[in-house]
């Protein structure tokens, strides 16, 4: 088989893994944001968002890095006199989605600690940029329009 082949279906499972715990989590979030401190669901909830950011997001976003460079690396796109704008346009909008990501975490722990002061309305609401962002970067992945 073709080793960019390879690395191309590792990079698009990665990413597939990573953006189902980024769909998911903002609404765990959410729900979080609505039940009392101390409670069972409150409990629950922190182990569901812990584990979903160990298990599942964490490896997914480092594996989504890892293939996405090799891709860049054994192709050669984005080097020095490369045309490929599409892909500089796609890695921001990567790096953004990695800070969400990093907010997200973030919100969990101060879930954790009992100092969270956002709503269940703000986290439906940042849950729809982590839609718009996986639109913006599968738009560009398939179409390279520029």
């Amino acid at each position: 088989m073709d080793h960019y082949l390879l690395i191309k279906a590792l990079h698009v499972m990665s990413f597939t893994s990573w953006m189902a715990g980024l769909f998911y989590l903002p609404r765990l979030l959410a729900y979080h944001a609505s039940v009392a401190t101390g409670s069972g669901e409150d409990t629950l909830l922190q182990v569901m968002e812990r584990r979903l950011l160990a298990i599942i997001m964490r490896p997914a976003l480092i594996a989504t890095w890892v293939f996405g460079v090799w891709l860049v690396i054994i192709t050669g796109y984005g080097g020095p006199g490369t045309p490929a704008p599409w892909l500089h346009y796609k890695l921001v909008l990567v790096l953004a989605l990695s800070g969400l990501h990093g907010y997200f975490s973030l919100s969990v722990r101060k879930f954790a600690t009992h100092t969270n002061t956002r709503t269940s309305r703000f986290y439906k609401i940042i849950n729809e940029a982590v839609t718009l962002l996986f639109v913006a970067i599968v738009l560009l992945a398939v179409t390279k329009p520029l």
